[in-house]
């Protein structure tokens, strides 16, 4: 993997960490109890957490290559493993399908609720982690999830009623490869597989938050092509900052996990720059040290980076 000298970007050294799983909170109403990962250091106190929701069909085992940066550095990540995951098989079941968005937002909000559980399942953990300083983070359709959490209005497929699902407990978010805006620019398949992106508003957002975006993003989801996985930057209020990863299609050089099947545009570096600017914002988002995300501002502040480029509004 890459270092943080051949990106051009500091960042501090990491320390052991450990991940518990499954840590399991009932859940009866879901159909399923819902399983839960826990990633912490092994030291450290007053530790900030960030809530990550993984993209559709996968898992709280994903994302290791970012999970493990983070937790290495500082952060407890909790993971769920939502009802769309391919673990469950039910994705396509015509009754849930179009509250699979909701759902999410359930179990991030049930996450909250039991922190102290999930705090007591780790061992060594209980009494070092800071719950005033959380962070929503998610890939995909997981970015949309931590999304709603700060603001973020989705549209009832069924009813087409919006409502106001945030949680006052996340200070700001990570969406990474996230989708836009839906009405016209929709296709019809995007239509038919996720319902939940054809009204989405972003105004109502005023948490800060750090958009990863890959320039060769092309999905089947919009017409508008790459720009599209911009609008939770574009579209949201000031506050935001937008990562444009040069070569970047839909795994963002294969954040999904080592050796991921889906990833289609394999690239370590680019999964590096991502590791150190995401990690860079957590510590300056949430209090415990800008030095590195101002940095990495200067760094990727023009289009002379060959990796990406970083703006903020």
């Amino acid at each position: 993997m890459p270092t943080y000298e051949t990106t051009g970007l500091t960042g501090p050294a990491p320390t052991p960490a450990l991940s518990v799983r499954p840590v399991v909170l009932p859940a009866p109403e879901r159909g399923e109890d819902l399983h839960v990962r826990v990633s912490a250091p092994v030291t450290g106190t007053r530790l900030p957490i960030v809530l990550f929701a993984h993209g559709f069909g996968s898992n709280m085992d994903g994302y290791a290559p970012l999970v493990d940066h983070w937790a290495s550095h500082g952060f407890v990540v909790v993971q769920a493993t939502h009802l769309d995951s391919r673990r469950y098989g039910i994705a396509a079941d015509a009754s849930r399908k179009p509250h699979l968005w909701r759902y999410r937002v359930q179990d991030m909000r049930r996450i909250l609720d039991e922190l102290g559980t999930l705090e007591a399942a780790v061992p060594g953990l209980a009494g070092r982690v800071d719950p005033s300083r959380i962070v929503a983070a998610g890939h995909s359709f997981g970015g949309q999830t931590a999304g709603i959490l700060v603001g973020l209005r989705v549209a009832d497929p069924e009813t087409g009623r919006a409502q106001d699902m945030s949680d006052p407990r996340v200070m700001a978010t990570i969406q990474l490869a996230t989708a836009g805006e839906g009405g016209d620019d929709l296709t019809p398949f995007a239509l038919e597989n996720a319902p939940w992106l054809a009204h989405q508003d972003f105004s109502p957002i005023t948490a800060p938050g750090l958009v990863v975006a890959g320039d060769q993003d092309e999905l089947p989801l919009s017409t508008r092509g790459p720009s599209w996985m911009a609008d939770p930057y574009t579209l949201s209020r000031g506050g935001k900052s937008l990562l444009t990863v040069y070569g970047g299609q839909h795994s963002l050089g294969g954040i999904p996990g080592y050796d991921a099947a889906e990833t289609t545009d394999e690239d370590p570096a680019r999964v590096a720059l991502i590791q150190h600017v995401t990690l860079a914002y957590l510590r300056h988002i949430t209090g415990t040290d800008s030095t590195d995300w101002e940095h990495a501002q200067t760094v990727l502040a023009d289009a002379s980076h060959p990796l990406g480029r970083l703006e903020s509004k």
